[in-house]
């Protein structure tokens, strides 16, 4: 078994920290075995090195090892490019075409971005997991395929899983062992050893003075959050080497390339969603429709109770929590001040049905009864349409508010409540 210094100088990683020795030791260690691998990291952390090493140091180095970024396959494609197809089985298809696990039987698959699978292709890949066996899209003949997968995300996998983007199932067949490579701020005794390396291979490239740093400059690279790890470094390495006539880099002129340098604090940023945050007016419109529901039946199972038994006290006793529910808690209040107003009760006048205007729809529940009135381009808020009919009502009665009510379609204590809101 090759050491770890030994495989670090074979494929070319530079770094000492233990964090990275450990992942490839366990690289190492379960070359030599046919189990799954799932390597996980950041973006630019350099995952696509241990599925090499784990290549090479099986019995499979001799047959291919195909490399496949799920991310940058079409979901329409992806079970194609895969599992391949057969002549006709979409437009398009002229002939039958060979996937990668036909391709490669007998060596290694590296699926690079595993979390943006599709679902339903998922399901094809766990199959082939379990058993070996894959479908070409538009056949019905079973093939068998002897494929190691060596799989890699940057995705929170556990997050996918709770919203249900990964298959819980796939995830822990294809983590049998799982190899997380740290990210480049949890290396900084790495970082200035990566930096000499890039620093050199473009000097040599470019043929032109390797470049140096200050040591402040150094000073400035090791304290830097490098969100995009290994490949940022890189891409930073190479724009100093180009552009920079002087070959000593000092901390003024590193920081002038590095972004966002002003603060190198992450953001706090909150993940998890309140039950009553909607993310869109639609969602808002479903839950009023379905409040409005609510209330409607509600509303008729008093109204069926009051047909049923003609005592109204009965009812109100009975159902005391339903009436709460409905007309909310200041129902008492609106009542007890109401008694007190001078406006004479004792008798309620019958109004003709001719008198009632054909504009003023039925009242179902005077909760949303003016909700029905707005049109799909109505510049008018609820309140100030509901203003508008209030005043109107009252000034064709000349203020009695027992017609108002009538025609208004609602009760009598509801427009005093109103009357009270708008200060009319």
């Amino acid at each position: 078994m090759e050491s770890v210094q030994a495989i670090k100088q074979r494929f070319g990683i530079i770094g000492n920290t233990p964090a990275l020795n450990r992942a490839i030791e366990k690289a190492i260690q379960v070359a030599p075995t046919d189990i799954s691998v799932l390597v996980t990291g950041e973006s630019g952390v350099g995952k696509e090195s241990i599925p090499k090493i784990i290549h090479q140091l099986s019995h499979r180095k001799h047959n291919k090892y195909i490399a496949v970024n799920c991310g940058a396959i079409p979901e329409g494609t992806i079970d194609s490019e895969l599992f391949g197809h057969e002549k006709g089985a979409f437009t398009g298809a002229t002939q039958t075409r060979e996937g990668y696990f036909e391709v490669a039987d007998g060596g290694t698959i590296f699926l690079d971005e595993v979390g943006e699978l599709p679902l339903t292709t998922q399901v094809r890949l766990l199959r082939v997991l379990e058993n070996g066996e894959f479908l070409k899209v538009g056949s019905s003949k079973v093939q068998k395929t002897n494929v190691r997968i060596v799989a890699a995300t940057n995705v929170n996998m556990f997050e996918a899983i709770e919203k249900e983007k990964f298959r819980e199932d796939l995830y822990y067949r294809l983590s049998t062992v799982e190899i997380h490579l740290p990210p480049l701020r949890e290396r900084q005794e790495d970082i200035h050893l990566l930096f000499r390396k890039f620093a050199s291979d473009f000097a040599l490239k470019y043929k032109m003075p390797t470049i140096k740093l200050t040591d402040a400059a150094v000073q400035t690279l090791t304290n830097y959050r490098w969100s995009g790890n290994i490949r940022q470094l890189r891409n930073i390495a190479e724009q100093l080497s180009v552009l920079e006539q002087e070959r000593t880099i000092s901390a003024e002129t590193l920081v002038s390339y590095l972004p966002n340098s002003s603060s190198n604090l992450p953001a706090v940023i909150k993940t998890s969603k309140s039950e009553s945050d909607f993310s869109s007016e639609r969602e808002i419109l479903y839950k009023v429709l379905f409040d409005m529901k609510s209330d409607l039946n509600d509303l008729k199972k008093l109204t069926l109770e009051l047909m049923k038994s003609g005592n109204t006290k009965d009812v109100e006793k009975s159902h005391e929590g339903l009436i709460q529910k409905i007309y909310g808690n200041d129902t008492e209040d609106d009542e007890a001040e109401y008694e007190e107003d001078p406006i004479q009760t004792s008798e309620m006048l019958s109004i003709p049905e001719h008198t009632i205007q054909r504009d003023i729809p039925e009242a179902v529940s005077d909760k949303y009864h003016f909700a029905e009135e707005i049109e799909e381009e109505e510049t008018l808020s609820l309140q100030d349409k509901e203003l508008e009919l209030i005043k109107k009502s009252l000034e064709r009665h000349a203020g009695k508010r027992k017609l108002a009510a009538a025609e208004l379609g609602i009760s009598e204590r509801t427009l005093y409540r109103k009357i009270k809101q708008y200060n009319l």
